[in-house]
């Protein structure tokens, strides 16, 4: 499998820019506060793992003219200084009293200096990453500025991948699509959960993938009743069922799917449910392009799973039935019954519906898609319609 390049041009990362910027425009915006990894990665490059670490806070500013100017921790200067950035203002961090706050208050007041909003992204899936007591130190030493939330604008952009985007999401999809075609190989009864996701990871890892950031799942007889936890060390046993959901990453992109499996037989409950899955993956694909709504495609998988009504209003337990994707491992849109995102050109989606069988158990099923034109693109090698039986070991 060939990759794509690594990184984009700065054509790209102006092209980013440019729509911000028309954003900023139309609501006389003149500076926008970025605080999180999603949106400073986004608009300068800025890709480290060092966010992990919460100690220190890291600031991009977009003016309204001019390349994005970083307000960041001396320790990520040599890093940033190869981005998309403009200027670039450090400060020894951790600081015991003034964590940069008086820097980042000096070059917003220089984009304020002749007035407009100062917007931040204050809406659904954003957050803060600052200390509270700095923001509202901030704010004070900012006076009488007016206050923007930007969210809407800024997801819009985010939501809609460019091509290069599109060629590192297709590629991660292809190489964990081809880890988990091997899972029948390897996968018998008897090995314990915890060293099945161990397997999985290093196989991915050998795969080619740059981390698998995130890998959930679960096992029980007939069933399984979770699909958050992290693994145990009981063994898969004959009659289980058992899932492995991954957001494998590469070059700072996710795919985020499962895949279910029994392990040598599976009760008629355990497959008819895996077929419905299936049924409303296809239900969705069928009326998946540019012009419906996130809501649409949640109505066709819970109509198609539930034919005769159901009193589950937005994905059973789980809550919805699919988002967006990108470099986070969850984007909006939401498909829920209330959101009413247009769904565009270029989108890259999961189709995810869930369903509860049986005494207390839950299935899941996950594929990515791209929206196309006229319709979509599967970037993930598709489930089966039938449940996949791992067979005994003939040794």
């Amino acid at each position: 499998m060939t990759a794509p390049d690594r990184g984009f041009t700065n054509d790209e990362f102006a092209s980013r820019l440019a729509k911000a910027q028309a954003a900023m425009a139309r609501h006389d915006v003149a500076a926008l506060l970025l605080t999180n990894e999603a949106e400073i990665r986004y608009f300068t490059g800025f890709m480290t793992q060092f966010w992990q670490s919460p100690t220190r806070p890291w600031f991009v500013i977009l003016p309204a003219t001019g390349k994005p100017v970083a307000v960041i921790p001396s320790i990520g200067a040599a890093l940033m200084r190869h981005c998309y950035i403009d200027d670039l203002v450090c400060w020894p961090s951790p600081a015991a009293d003034d964590d940069g706050i008086s820097l980042l208050a000096s070059r917003l007041r220089h984009s304020l200096s002749n007035g407009g909003k100062l917007a931040m992204l204050r809406g659904r899936e954003t957050a803060l990453r600052m200390p509270l007591g700095d923001y509202t130190e901030l704010i004070t030493r900012l006076g009488s500025v007016e206050l923007y939330d930007m969210t809407t604008d800024i997801q819009q952009i985010r939501m809609v991948k460019s091509p290069a985007e599109i060629a590192k999401i297709r590629h991660i999809c292809g190489l964990a699509s081809n880890v988990f075609s091997t899972v029948p190989s390897w996968v018998q009864a008897g090995i314990p959960l915890d060293e099945m996701f161990r397997q999985f990871k290093i196989r991915a890892l050998q795969s080619g993938v740059d981390d698998v950031s995130y890998l959930v799942g679960a096992a029980g007889a007939g069933g399984y009743d979770d699909i958050i936890a992290p693994p145990t060390s009981r063994p898969v046993m004959p009659g289980d069922i058992f899932m492995f959901d991954t957001g494998c990453v590469w070059d700072g992109y996710f795919c985020d799917f499962d895949r279910n499996f029994a392990v040598h037989h599976a009760t008629d409950a355990a497959c008819e449910a895996h077929q419905k899955l299936h049924d409303a993956t296809l239900a969705a694909r069928a009326i998946l392009r540019p012009g419906i709504t996130a809501s649409d495609l949640f109505t066709a998988m819970h109509k198609s799973l539930h034919p005769n009504g159901s009193p589950h209003s937005d994905g059973e337990d789980v809550g919805r039935y699919g988002h967006g994707l990108g470099i986070q491992l969850t984007e909006p849109p939401s498909h829920t019954s209330w959101d009413q995102t247009k769904i565009e050109n270029g989108m890259v989606l999961t189709l995810e519906p869930s369903i509860g069988y049986g005494d207390g158990c839950i299935m899941v099923a996950e594929e990515n898609v791209l929206v196309t034109l006229d319709g979509s693109e599967l970037l993930t090698q598709a489930a089966p319609r039938d449940l996949p039986i791992i067979a005994p070991n003939p040794s």
